[in-house]
């Protein structure tokens, strides 16, 4: 998952395309497949990466490729159309936050098919969105692995990024980490972790709140929600 930082303000969006679309695009995949290796494709594999279309291409080098093109939601859409992996990465950094839809929102998360996408596009840009909280809810309740871990990987992010929030609508989400703190999968039981964690960074309250959750579950019978529970102790207990 991304490491915590400052979220840096969106860079403003392109005035206008210079080119077509369909050149820009064909040519920000030549630029991708230029830029890859395949020592770097076999290694997704070892983090857990699942992504048969891939160019190998660090997210260094995709994030130099993403300052240059701007933002240009029209490009970010058919980007994604691709299906390339590091073309999806990308999307996360070229879509304009303003423009993205909730309809827009659901059917990338649907398409998901790995956790780096999921958590990158939460990370850099679902978080931005005026129908974050809302889909942190909606996604929360639902069984899809990536759809469901979206919802945590987002709420982290909001807990992590968002500076103008009050502590209520972090509260309000913590049934929903207790929810599905019993979902064994790994890559949802890691992001609710991650999002218990994150909401108890943020405040006081917030912390006192996350701990009370994080001891009942981990006095769980279920194993998978005593191991969210117990590693949200520790690195809440080492955060206090």
């Amino acid at each position: 998952m991304p490491t915590t930082r400052a979220r840096p303000p969106a860079p403003p969006a392109r005035k206008a395309a210079t080119k077509p679309l369909k050149g820009e695009v064909a040519e920000t995949l030549k630029w991708l497949e230029r830029h890859g290796t395949k020592r770097n494709r076999d290694g997704l594999a070892r983090y857990g990466i699942q992504a048969p279309r891939a160019f190998g291409v660090p997210m260094a080098k995709i994030q130099v490729l993403a300052k240059r093109l701007g933002r240009h939601h029209e490009l970010a859409e058919a980007l994604w159309e691709t299906g390339w992996y590091e073309a999806r990465l990308l999307t996360a950094f070229v879509a304009e936050p303003g423009r993205l839809t909730p309809s827009q929102m659901d059917r990338w998360c649907r398409e998901f098919d790995n956790w780096a996408v999921c958590d990158t596009l939460c990370f850099h840009l679902f978080d931005r969105t005026p129908h974050a909280f809302r889909k942190v809810a909606q996604w929360s309740r639902r069984r899809e692995e990536f759809v469901r871990r979206a919802a945590f990987a987002l709420l982290a992010s909001l807990a992590l990024h968002d500076k103008r929030s009050t502590d209520e609508p972090f509260a309000r989400c913590l049934p929903l980490i207790a929810a599905a703190a019993g979902d064994e999968r790994n890559f949802v039981k890691k992001s609710v972790n991650w999002a218990l964690r994150a909401v108890g960074g943020r405040s006081p309250r917030l912390r006192a709140a996350a701990l009370t959750v994080a001891r009942r579950l981990a006095a769980s019978s279920d194993l998978t929600a005593r191991w969210v529970g117990k590693d949200a102790l520790r690195q809440l207990a080492k955060e206090g």
